[in-house]
């Protein structure tokens, strides 16, 4: 899945992002926490657990078509006047070799993805991600350590909200939790943008609590606004 097939999947207009931009000026208006979010179709590269499956697909195919040789054999025969000696051969070795192609090529749509990938794997592959965005996009670097990103990973359904050191020494995770929650549900009802815009307003609300602007609040540090990334990249 491409970013632009993701913004459509997630019902994104360009008012849309507007509207989350905006959302994030105000909220950082009244803290000197800085709020970055970012989406993206997957989290990691599943090709190895798509053909694992596809192969188990192709062995189990296989081991059924076996007994049934001579069912076969008579399907031929019925069907065509010569049959070559080789064409059950073909049969049976051939029909699981192109199960397995075709479970391959179809294997990256993400409900399919949802039902071959273990749990741990996907939980496991979007917090990692999380964190390289957090690095790469500088999340990590702001100037009092109170920066904080609200991921989505789509085929995933799962959403991450990472915050820096200085925000976790005075604000739970699991209040980042609940938000993260608001975003997941929002995203499930088609409702992206919405859950979005509330997301980022209780992002704010938390953050003024314990960190407020001063005089020695630094500016803008980080884009607002929602970033689209590619898969894989």
């Amino acid at each position: 899945m491409k970013a632009k097939e993701l913004i459509k999947k997630l019902s994104l207009s360009p008012s849309d992002f507007e509207r989350i931009r905006q959302a994030v000026k105000d909220a950082e208006m009244r803290t000197s926490g800085e709020i970055a979010l970012a989406a993206i179709p997957e989290s990691a590269d599943y090709s190895f657990r798509e053909l694992l499956a596809a192969t188990l697909l192709g062995a189990v195919s296989f081991a059924l078509l076996l007994p049934a040789h001579a069912r076969i054999e008579a399907l031929l025969n019925r069907a065509f006047w010569h049959v070559p000696a080789w064409a059950v051969t073909l049969v049976i070795g051939g029909l699981p070799f192109l199960l397995v192609a075709v479970f391959f090529l179809v294997a990256n749509v993400p409900a399919l993805d949802r039902k071959v990938i273990p749990a741990a794997e996907k939980t496991k592959a979007v917090y990692g991600r999380a964190l390289r965005h957090f690095v790469e996009s500088g999340v990590y670097a702001t100037e009092g350590r109170t920066g904080i990103l609200i991921f989505i990973s789509y085929m995933e359904r799962e959403v991450r909200v990472v915050a820096d050191t200085g925000i976790s020494k005075k604000i739970a995770q699991v209040e980042w939790d609940g938000i993260a929650r608001t975003v997941a549900e929002g995203v499930k009802a088609n409702k992206a943008a919405d859950a979005l815009c509330e997301a980022v307003a209780d992002c704010g609300e938390l953050l003024a609590q314990h960190f407020p602007v001063s005089e020695e609040t630094p500016g803008n540090e980080l884009p607002d606004g929602l970033v689209v990334l590619e898969a894989g990249a």
